[in-house]
């Protein structure tokens, strides 16, 4: 029952609004020893060291309805390894303060709850967690600086990783970074924003901070938070040695020379490849092969600006070019791709009459035919060669403007800047490809290309097609080159012929499938 503010438990301060029985409840009393017990075990292990960090868990009460159980927290700047149960706070589940601990005499501050408690209701919150640990520990601050640019901590194929909610020996762990600021409570929103983005995570890690961990229970949320600092201890000590903690051998970074030097020699070349590399761990690709769809370019200006404009401009275009050379070979081109649908009972495929039969009924054929292509989205040249005449009009006639991702030009511009060659692949023809970066919202882009690529190499869905390509750009070795796509199977394909490959996730794509293998980037900056 409700009760006026009184003292509450153990001489702390009772908030109305909860019966004194419920705060002075075996599972409250339990949960608050445990809590202080845990500080002082993460003192001891370096989490909680300075009076910073913190931890929270929900009380434990079958008699309780879940969304109403408490939650006892850690008070903010005080000894951790010397506090005592009836230091705690108590809390409701939306936050609200219960009970509030009687200060202490000098040189003790008077209390204060967690700093962090606005980060842990998020947590409870968005995860449904059962407790969650706020750990300065030293290794979660230097692990984010390995790579200051980098938006994730990457790591696969260590034993460690077992310990992590739904993950395997051979599953890659991803922690998303977020950036630090001044006051703990205004990192509430990059965190939830986090937890959103990376559904499978259960800790966020904080540059130059620390990391905060959750788990269904207290004993999950330590068991993971330990894994997590073995790990980042791991990659920390695999950095100093040159080695890669994010490739499944561990094997030496690439491009770092003098690995099989002295330590001081080892730490130098390392320091001196992520220079040269703009801070970024991996090196830099000689080659970056870039599809357009979901990756420059959001999928919705392709299916719903370029497509219906094609679609819609067919009879016209046809028309008006009908007797061209260039026309006449496109038509070539259709006839024959009709006549293998037809043979092949493909849908939507109809005969175009010859030539003899007259213009207009040979177009409306022809209308038909590309009508039916497109709106079943086929990669196939015939159809990929007539669009990309359609939309050069467009473009000649400002009917059209390419759009690209606001990072997209910057990241050009520096690739260009490094001497890195940057080709598009795209199942859209060369020509389509040059109109939509020759005009784009950000003007004529054409300069920081090398080249382009369309499905006259190949399907992009079989790793011949990428054979083709690492031929024709120049490098030693295939695994120079970088493609970047937003389709995990041309990724594998890519992967196949020795290409690195790394996915796109932009706003719109599809989603992903669980345990891809494939690194993801939100942004080109991240390369």
């Amino acid at each position: 029952m409700a009760m006026a503010a009184a003292v509450g438990v153990n001489g702390g301060v009772q908030k109305p609004g909860v019966s004194q029985a419920y705060l002075e409840s075996k599972g409250v009393k339990e949960t608050r020893v445990l809590l202080s017990d845990l500080c002082r075990q993460f003192y001891n292990l370096g989490w909680v060291s300075g009076t910073g960090g913190s931890i929270t868990i929900k009380v434990h009460d079958d008699s309780i309805p879940k969304p109403n159980q408490l939650i006892i927290m850690s008070p903010s700047g005080v000894q951790k390894e010397r506090m005592e149960p009836d230091d705690m706070y108590v809390l409701a589940s939306n936050g609200s303060m219960l009970s509030i601990p009687s200060p202490k005499p000098y040189p003790y501050k008077p209390p204060k709850c967690s700093d962090c408690a606005p980060l842990f209701l998020k947590a409870y919150d968005k995860r449904d967690a059962g407790a969650v640990i706020h750990s300065h520990g030293m290794e979660s601050c230097l692990v984010t600086m390995l790579n200051p640019l980098s938006k994730e901590f990457r790591i696969t194929h260590m034993e460690m990783i077992k310990g992590i909610k739904g993950h395997g020996y051979y599953d890659e762990l991803v922690v998303p970074i977020i950036e630090n600021t001044a006051y703990e409570n205004e990192l509430t929103d990059s965190l939830a924003k986090a937890i959103d983005e990376y559904p499978k995570t259960t800790a966020v890690l904080v540059r130059n901070h620390g990391i905060y961990v959750w788990g269904d229970s207290w004993i999950h949320a330590k068991t993971q938070a330990e894994c997590y600092h073995y790990l980042f201890e791991a990659a920390i000590k695999l950095y100093q040695l040159g080695l890669d903690w994010s490739t499944p051998n561990h094997g030496p970074i690439q491009n770092v020379k003098g690995l099989q030097g002295s330590k001081r020699d080892r730490n130098a070349s390392v320091k001196a490849a992520v220079k040269d590399s703009n801070y970024e761990m991996e090196p830099l690709p000689r080659c970056i092969v870039l599809d357009i769809e979901g990756t420059t370019t959001p999928i919705t200006f392709v299916a719903d600006v370029l497509f219906p404009y094609a679609r819609d401009n067919v009879g016209r275009h046809l028309s008006a070019t009908y007797e061209t050379a260039e026309t006449q070979e496109d038509i070539k081109l259709l006839r024959s791709q009709v006549e293998n649908d037809l043979a092949h009972g493909v849908d939507g495929a109809m005969p175009i009459p010859l030539d003899d039969a007259g213009k207009e009924e040979v177009i409306a054929a022809l209308v038909a035919n590309v009508d039916a292509m497109i709106r079943a989205d086929r990669k196939i040249t015939a159809l990929k060669q007539l669009q990309g005449h359609i939309w050069r009009t467009g473009f000649e006639n400002n009917e059209l403007e390419g759009v690209v991702y606001d990072d997209v030009p910057e990241a050009l511009e520096k690739w260009h800047a490094l001497g890195i060659k940057v080709y598009i692949y795209s199942s859209g023809s060369r020509l389509a490809q040059r109109l939509i970066f020759g005009k784009t919202n950000y003007g004529d882009l054409r300069k920081y290309l090398s080249g382009f690529f369309d499905t006259t190499v190949g399907n992009k869905r079989e790793t011949h097609s990428y054979v083709e390509i690492s031929e024709s750009v120049g490098v030693d070795k295939p695994s120079e080159i970088l493609f970047v796509t937003d389709v995990v199977q041309e990724a594998v394909a890519a992967k196949g012929a020795g290409l690195q490959a790394v996915i796109s996730i932009r706003p719109g794509n599809a989603p992903l499938l669980e345990n891809h293998g494939f690194k993801t980037i939100n942004s080109f900056s991240e390369i």
